[in-house]
């Protein structure tokens, strides 16, 4: 465990609680740090052990200390990775597509999780109590591009807020089939588990979770297929994939929601065609704005320059004020 910090509640403070005491004054520590202090006994007063919930006065005076972080059980795996930020408090990288987050059953020691273990071997802090890096938010298994990790609990708890106060810009490009009738738009509908098939995500006309996406076009490849920026302001499982398909048109490689191989195509995708491009944070720690951009893995640029070779491609022109993230252009 850490050395013994000792804490005295400012003059002043009426009554409060002992935890959220702690919590005000360490914001370094996470609550959930803080309560597995609690929970070991390591919350003093007067020698004497307390609870969370321990009223405190103003100049009442705190001991404690945080317990050892566990070693992780997964092994520690070299594997290559995109670093496109890193820094003590948390990393960014260019996520592969086809490599899975988290290991589960049936996964096998070539998970994202298991790589992170060896990037930052001797960096992270033990988020929960348990030497491993924080996953605070996820791309499926087939999308490439932009994912957050934090290093630190104050950087996992940082960036989660962000992530549950929607404050982030998270902004993806995708290939869909067809070309919708209108050049940009809104999706408000409601996602929740498919009834049918629970492995699938679907429009709920009842019940769900909201569920909010912007899209515009920004090149229409004939009638076989567009290039589509996404930007979503909720972060539903599968939401760009439900909701354009909800608009009639199923993106490229999507054989989980309909998608089927096009005879036009001379070489079919061998993945859903979604690249996360373009991510905007504020860094927890630190208090400054993060710009990052992942930059189109090979398939997907493959897969554009077919298209445009099997049709007369038509380039949307740009609005007066241009969108950050993927140009046509690039």
């Amino acid at each position: 465990m850490t050395a013994p910090v000792t804490y005295t509640v400012p003059s002043g403070v009426r009554r409060t609680r002992a935890d959220k005491a702690l919590a005000t004054a360490f914001p370094e520590h996470s609550r959930v740090a803080l309560q597995r202090s609690f929970d070991a006994g390591l919350v003093l007063i007067a020698g004497k052990p307390i609870k969370r919930d321990q009223a405190v006065f103003g100049d009442t005076v705190i001991e404690f200390s945080i317990p050892e972080t566990k070693p992780s059980e997964l092994k520690a795996v070299d594997i290559p990775l995109d670093v496109l930020f890193e820094d003590k408090h948390l990393l960014a990288l260019n996520k592969a597509a086809g490599m899975i987050v988290h290991p589960g059953a049936g996964t096998g020691e070539d998970t994202l999780v298991h790589a992170l273990l060896s990037h930052c071997e001797g960096e992270l802090s033990g988020i929960g109590g348990v030497e491993r890096p924080g996953i605070v938010h996820r791309l499926d298994r087939e999308t490439s591009g932009v994912m957050l990790v934090a290093k630190t609990d104050a950087a996992h708890r940082g960036l989660s807020e962000q992530f549950s106060e929607r404050s982030l810009q998270k902004e993806y490009v995708a290939l869909v089939s067809g070309a919708p009738a209108l050049l940009s738009g809104s999706v408000n509908k409601a996602i929740g588990r498919n009834p049918n098939h629970r492995h699938k995500m679907a429009v709920a006309e009842e019940g769900g979770r909201d569920a909010h996406t912007d899209w515009e076009v920004v090149e229409k490849f004939g009638k076989i297929a567009s290039l589509v920026r996404c930007i979503i302001h909720t972060g539903r499982t599968h939401q760009i994939r439900v909701h354009m398909k909800a608009l009639g048109h199923i993106l490229l490689g999507d054989v989980v929601y309909g998608w089927k191989p096009d005879t036009r195509l001379k070489k079919q995708p061998e993945r859903v065609m979604l690249h996360a491009e373009h991510l905007i944070f504020t860094h927890p720690v630190t208090g400054k704005k993060i710009d990052l951009r992942a930059p189109l893995p090979k398939d997907f640029s493959r897969m554009i320059t077919q298209l445009r070779k099997a049709c007369v491609p038509v380039r949307i022109k740009a609005k007066k004020v241009a969108k950050p993230g993927f140009h046509p252009e690039q």
